[in-house]
């Protein structure tokens, strides 16, 4: 789950307990090549205002007119109770509608629609992930109850027709070991993809130039090794080492490459590499297996020669690593 989705649910919280009445609408089935992932969130206010999307925009227009006029009508949560349960709703089913819909290639678009109604599963669930917790929510059809369980990374989005189950992950963490230029420019891409950017370096020196406001981070204080430590690093969590300095990086590397963190790159050429490695396992006991998860020189290698342009290539292989797909090297 994109934590664009959870940003949806967030502003339908907001919108509720401003006292309006709100649909959530999800994508449960796509045929052919529909824009959005099964999965994918968009929420209606009654004025027509919303949050996300469903399709990339072929078919919102249409849905916000029929979402909006059965609110206003109150026969989809504008009043009180279960005044309306969830339905389904499908785009594109024949060659005119794909037309009309502008769906590419005819494809086909499936989507529970869902009068919001109790609003406690979304505080739950919006807490249980800020909190870096997997989290499986099930909406019956037939009642419209929700209820919430841990859940697995990899578990897939189901539904049965009269069964919803969506996983909603914890946003994804960067830690930036160094306050340089080269971090500050990673920084800034990386807030644009929606990480949550945090910045360590004990160097008053260089953390003093970093505005953070206007890099959408947050400097924790610290020791490297010791942050990492504390901040326990899961599978949603990037760990990368641009500080230029062995005593910085090599500490927070030892502790990040133990850990599940799904990606962990330190700066530096390949010589600088290669003693690193050497340093970390006779120094700081990490294993082969350990040292092989690291990424140095971090970056994909578009011979990138500005700060701007290394932060890009290492922002574009930490995202490649995060879904998964094989490096090109």
């Amino acid at each position: 789950m994109e934590s664009l989705d959870l940003r949806v649910l967030a502003d339908a919280l907001a919108w509720k307990r401003a006292g309006h009445a709100v649909t959530l609408v999800t994508v449960v089935e796509t045929w052919g090549s529909a824009p959005r992932p099964p999965g994918a969130l968009l929420a209606v206010r009654h004025d027509g205002v919303v949050s996300g999307s469903v399709s990339g925009g072929c078919v919102e227009d249409d849905l916000i007119a029929r979402t909006k006029a059965a609110l206003q009508g109150g026969r989809a949560g504008a009043g009180d109770g279960a005044s309306s349960l969830p339905n389904t709703i499908a785009y594109g089913v024949t060659k005119e509608e794909a037309a009309r819909f502008g769906l590419p290639c005819g494809g086909t678009l499936r989507l529970v629609q869902e009068p919001l109604h109790d609003m406690g599963w979304v505080e739950q669930l919006l807490a249980r992930t800020a909190a870096h917790e997997l989290v499986a929510r099930t909406l019956d059809l037939s009642t419209g109850a929700v209820t919430l369980a841990s859940a697995q990374r990899g578990q897939a989005m189901q539904f049965d027709g009269q069964s919803l189950t969506t996983v909603f992950g914890p946003k994804w963490r960067l830690l930036l070991v160094g306050a340089g230029q080269l971090s500050q420019a990673v920084a800034q891409i990386a807030a644009m993809l929606d990480f949550e950017v945090l910045i360590c370096d004990p160097r008053e020196e260089y953390a003093a130039t970093l505005d953070l406001a206007s890099l959408g981070a947050r400097r924790v204080p610290g020791m490297p090794d010791d942050v990492v430590r504390e901040l326990k690093p899961d599978a949603h969590t990037a760990v990368v080492a641009l500080s230029h300095d062995p005593k910085l990086d090599d500490m927070a590397l030892m502790e990040a490459l133990k850990s599940p963190a799904f990606y962990v790159g330190a700066l530096g050429s390949r010589r600088n590499q290669a003693n690193r490695k050497q340093r970390l396992a006779e120094h700081f006991d990490v294993t082969p297996d350990e040292l092989a998860r690291l990424h140095g020189p971090v970056g994909l290698a578009i011979d990138a020669k500005t700060p701007a342009e290394i932060a890009v290539s290492v922002v574009a292989q930490m995202v490649q690593v995060k879904n998964a797909r094989p490096n090109p090297q």
